[in-house]
């Protein structure tokens, strides 16, 4: 007998003529937008840029289908009487607007969230500081070599709300889950995994404090049957094992756990009763660096009931790596350049930095989110022979390596470029034959490009015109 997604079609038959609001005309958004609009819902779009600012294809087709909308700075002014909400995940919950609507009755929710409300398959939500992509994509690959039909969604991949009519009960989901995403969210994923936790995005979220919880969000609404995957080795995640409602499985590269997936030797084993069995060395591993091995560890006991260990192995063994992380770029006259856009706070681009042998000449600074880069100094004096700065971080991040010269008595050479043009030029003229070159920001973005993928394109494209 064909499956019926019950809760879909309730969904579906409770959208229809349903005043329906969608906040952000972002990437998950608009494919949203066409699929309510396709189920009958009276849509209003909003958005804070202006109308010049959105893309004339979005524009058209609201246009042709003669959907409200409201843009600008005021935008949410016009946020009143709606059934259902949608919003985007950088609306915090608590917009005044929002809270209003909420407190009048309008039901607010995100893609993400009623994904993964409706969704008949198994989920497997991946969040944390860092590692959260490769994580994913790794799980994503082993679930799929295993023979499952498998959609990989959520920070990245496609929007998966869209393809909710298409999944069985059978199907295995993989997400990517940020802490906007996670903010609010009243349904967690059945398998939920957070590679660590450390300050970050405090340019948004209020507190450290409450980027925590976003965080834990991913396990809290289980129940007794969900597993959630944490990583031993970070005081914060591995408390969070107190909270709780089902199983838990640790990671880790520190200790030798009784059970779990762990980093041994340079050995990941799967660790059963203190019996210590060896999976795979990272020799075998295409992937390079500590921080990536405690990835595959992540994505080996994400997957330990649903994938055969051989599958694992191949699966983890094969993988390449994700673009922007530790990306091998060229060799040129005996230096390899790396792009690591994805190094967009400390502790990233301290995960970077400590993935090589050779003595580095560290590209970084960028976008303030007012992160504190006091414990990048020492490992930049201890892996890097000149560091090149640009962008609004430059200042704190000088002061912070000055601080640390001056503790230990070592000096390294500082340079500060304004372009990143300009930063690439500066280390071909400095760099020795037989170091590495890391364009690892240890910043956001978005005071130079539109995203960390648009800032990592435009370096490649740098070195490669060398």
């Amino acid at each position: 007998m064909d499956f019926k997604n019950e809760k879909l079609n309730e969904f579906c038959n409770y959208i229809k003529r349903r005043k329906t609001a969608i906040i952000g005309l972002g990437v998950s958004n608009v494919p949203l937008l066409d699929y309510l609009y396709k189920l009958g819902a009276k849509i209003t779009v909003f958005d804070n840029r202006n109308i010049d600012d959105i893309d004339k294809s979005i524009l058209d087709k609201i246009t042709d289908r003669n959907i409200e909308f409201s843009f600008g700075p005021n935008n949410l002014s016009k946020l009143s009487g709606f059934d259902i909400i949608f919003r985007s995940p950088t609306c915090r919950p608590d917009t005044p607007e929002l809270l209003e609507e909420a407190k009048r009755g309008a039901v607010i929710t995100s893609e993400i969230e009623m994904l993964m409300e409706l969704c008949p398959a198994t989920i497997i939500g991946v969040t944390g500081s860092d590692g959260k992509t490769t994580t994913t994509s790794l799980i994503y690959e082993i679930v799929k070599n295993q023979g499952y039909k498998c959609y990989l969604g959520g920070n990245i991949g496609f929007p998966l709300f869209t393809k909710i009519e298409e999944m069985r009960p059978d199907d295995v989901v993989v997400l990517e889950l940020s802490s906007f995403q996670l903010m609010n969210i009243k349904t967690s994923p059945q398998i939920a995994v957070i590679t660590n936790i450390s300050p970050n995005h405090l340019d948004i979220h209020k507190s450290y404090e409450e980027y925590i919880e976003c965080k834990k969000n991913i396990f809290k609404f289980q129940n007794e049957n969900g597993i959630v995957i944490l990583n031993y080795d970070n005081e914060i995640t591995r408390e969070c094992a107190n909270e709780a409602k089902g199983k838990v499985i640790f990671f880790s590269k520190e200790r030798k756990l009784a059970d779990g997936v762990i980093l041994d030797d340079n050995i990941i084993k799967i660790c059963k009763d203190k019996l210590r069995k060896h999976l795979v060395s990272t020799k075998e591993l295409m992937l390079k660096g500590t921080h990536n091995y405690e990835n595959a560890c992540a994505a080996v006991a994400a997957t330990l009931g649903i994938a055969d260990e051989d599958v694992q192995v191949k699966a983890i063994s094969n993988f390449k790596g994700v673009a922007h992380r530790l990306e091998f770029v060229r060799e040129i006259n005996g230096v390899k350049w790396y792009n690591d856009s994805i190094g967009t706070s400390p502790t990233r681009t301290i995960a970077g930095l400590n993935s090589f042998d050779e003595k580095i000449v560290l590209i970084a600074g960028g976008y303030d989110k007012h992160l504190d880069y006091t414990p990048i100094a020492k490992p930049i004096l201890d892996n890097v022979s000149a560091l090149i700065l640009m962008g609004a971080t430059s200042k704190k991040i000088k002061e912070a390596v000055e601080k640390e010269m001056n503790i230990e008595g070592k000096r390294i050479e500082i340079v500060e470029c304004d372009t990143l043009k300009e930063t690439v030029n500066t280390a071909k003229k400095i760099v020795k034959k037989g170091e590495i070159v890391l364009f690892s920001p240890a910043s956001a973005s978005f005071d130079m490009y539109k995203n960390f993928e648009e800032r990592g394109d435009k370096f490649k494209n740098l070195v490669n015109s060398l």
